[in-house]
């Protein structure tokens, strides 16, 4: 193999490595059991592969497309596209950005429970010890004014790698853990799940993803959860792919790439809900406690469902407790990895400030973002985050990119990009989807979004949202003023 195939190879490896590893994030482990069992168990399966191919795969080609067309940051892309369109691309970004403070801080919580898994030392109660001992949670907003220090010091440590990886470039550094981290992470997991299938009563669990509820389908929420579910689980609107795809070497399989991309994706979620599901339904058998208790999204099945689940579990406890906290530790840095490069790539390529600095920089405020989750108001204000960025800010943004490389760019060019070297084809199909039928999807998403946000907000989560819209607005507007210190940025 010649050294220019050797590279061409690695880089190509890489990708993959970095985009697989993005895609199986944190969220995929405890987001999608409960997606899939509140919204008709088995039969949900359809609306998912339907929303697999419609949405998934489908807008991840046009982020394949435009990053290996342009080989340019987000933010050169948008300005090449259309000069008035930058702001846009600044806007993604910070939402990505922001997105990844309140993230690492949860993977932070994981770091510590590691630790705490050793010894089960979240004893009879694990909710109240989540609470109390870990988050050391008040309801009330001067919370913010207390630092917990063991949260803190979690939050620093995870920073800080994310610095160690993101500050080299894309084969060394996040090619390579990715290349480490993923098949440790797919071996954990291969474990856990032949452990659960082991467990009394592992049938009352994982029949609940084969046990389908046909009505189900009927109803337009079922759906709508489908696309938002694949939304969040391929990190659509983040510009990760786009980023990723603007470092593969000519000659790139770009279709073929997606697709294995969105069915390792997809297999991942399914296979490891069979293990949570089994040793959810191991729990029911031995405590009494109904499973329909038991599914609960978000940090409660990790940090407070699981130990629970761990308590009841005997010696060994002690073994698959530690290799689940590892696996949703590596899920967690794979995926923040993965929303710094883009950020990095865009700052670093307008203002010609050299990787390793930028890195600096943005893990620096990130940092100092963070601390606001590691107080005792920080699970509450990371709630009311969590909320606006996904169900308004993200979903906004890849309307955005729907409607801009549907219609404002010429979308022919991206069908020959992607058909170039691919062996699988793409064509008029694709180009309705993108133009027509996905817009109207986020749309329907969105609205949704906004409706049951502002529903459920207070007066301490408006005024939050309130400030954040503001800032979303402001310092976009700010970035794509400030000018470029690079003299090619300005080239179309």
């Amino acid at each position: 193999m010649t050294e220019q195939k050797k590279s061409e190879w690695n880089s190509n490896l890489a990708f993959m490595m970095a985009m697989i590893g993005s895609a199986v994030g944190l969220g995929n482990i405890w987001r999608f059991p409960n997606v899939l069992y509140s919204n008709g168990g088995g039969s949900f399966m359809i609306p998912y592969i339907v929303s697999l191919f419609l949405l998934g795969i489908s807008f991840v080609l046009v982020e394949y497309a435009v990053g290996y067309k342009f080989k340019k940051s987000l933010a050169r892309i948008l300005y090449s596209v259309n000069k008035k369109l930058e702001p846009i691309a600044w806007f993604i970004l910070l939402v990505v950005f922001l997105i990844t403070t309140y993230y690492v801080c949860v993977v932070g919580w994981d770091l510590i429970y590691i630790c705490l898994s050793f010894t089960k030392a979240w004893g009879a109660n694990p909710d109240l010890y989540f609470t109390n001992n870990v988050l050391h949670a008040t309801d009330s907003i001067s919370g913010i004014f207390t630092i917990v220090p063991t949260v803190l010091l979690s939050v620093f440590v995870i920073w800080f790698l994310a610095w160690l990886i993101i500050k080299r470039d894309l084969n060394d550094g996040i090619g390579n853990v990715s290349k480490t981290l993923l098949p440790l992470l797919c071996i954990i997991v291969v474990i856990i799940v032949a452990f659960s299938l082991t467990l009394p009563g592992a049938s009352v669990g994982y029949t609940q993803i084969f046990t389908p509820d046909w009505s189900a389908l009927g109803n337009l929420n079922v759906w709508l959860a489908a696309f938002g579910q694949i939304v969040f689980s391929l990190s659509l609107g983040m510009a990760i792919a786009m980023t990723y795809a603007s470092y593969l070497p000519d000659g790139a399989k770009l279709v073929d790439n997606a697709v294995m991309v969105a069915f390792s994706n997809s297999g991942f979620e399914v296979f490891n809900s069979i293990g949570i599901f089994s040793i959810l339904g191991f729990m029911t058998v031995t405590s009494g406690i109904p499973f329909n208790e038991l599914v609960t999204s978000g940090t409660g099945l990790a940090f407070v469902v699981f130990p629970q689940v761990f308590n009841t579990m005997g010696p060994a406890a002690h073994i698959i407790g530690p290799l689940f906290f590892i696996c949703i530790l590596f899920a967690g840095i794979t995926s923040v990895i993965a929303l710094l490069e883009g950020v990095c790539y865009s700052i670093s390529e307008k203002f010609l400030i050299e990787r390793k600095k930028t890195a600096t920089v943005v893990c620096i405020v990130g940092f100092c973002i963070s601390t606001i989750f590691a107080t005792g108001a920080g699970s509450t204000i990371l709630g009311i985050f969590d909320a606006f960025l996904n169900n308004f800010a993200l979903l906004f943004a890849v309307l955005l990119e729907c409607l801009i490389f549907g219609w404002i760019y010429k979308f022919d060019d991206l069908i020959e990009t992607l058909n170039a070297h691919s062996n699988i084809k793409v064509g008029k199909t694709w180009k309705i989807v993108i133009k027509y039928i996905l817009p109207i999807c986020i749309l329907g998403l969105w609205i949704q979004g906004i409706l049951t946000t502002m529903s459920e907000a207070n007066g301490v989560s408006k005024t939050i949202m309130l400030i954040l819209s503001i800032v979303l607005i402001v310092v976009p507007i700010i970035f794509a003023k400030m000018p470029a210190l690079n003299k090619n940025y300005y080239d179309v």
